[in-house]
C-alpha cells in the first residue's frame, strides 16, 4: 500500500511514472517509484509484473528520417 496522500498512481495506471521516487541510483540509472515501477535514466521502464516499457527519448534527441 502506498503511504503517500493523494496516493501515487498504480503500475498497472497510464500515469504510472508520476509515482513518489522511494530509491534512486543516479550513478547506476535507475529508480524504484512506490507502485514497484523501476524507471531507467533511457526512459525505459520495467513494471512489478515483469512487462518490459520501451524507452521513450526525447523528440529533440530522435534522429531525423529522410523522407
Amino acid at each position: 500500500m502506498c503511504p503517500h496522500q493523494p496516493p501515487c498512481p498504480p503500475a498497472e495506471s497510464h500515469d504510472h511514472a508520476a509515482a513518489h521516487t522511494v530509491v534512486s541510483h543516479p550513478e547506476q540509472g535507475w529508480s524504484l517509484l512506490c507502485n514497484g515501477a523501476i524507471l531507467f535514466e533511457d526512459l525505459g521502464e520495467l513494471l512489478p509484473d515483469g512487462q518490459v516499457v520501451s524507452p521513450r527519448r526525447p523528440a529533440e534527441e530522435r534522429v531525423p528520417v529522410a523522407a
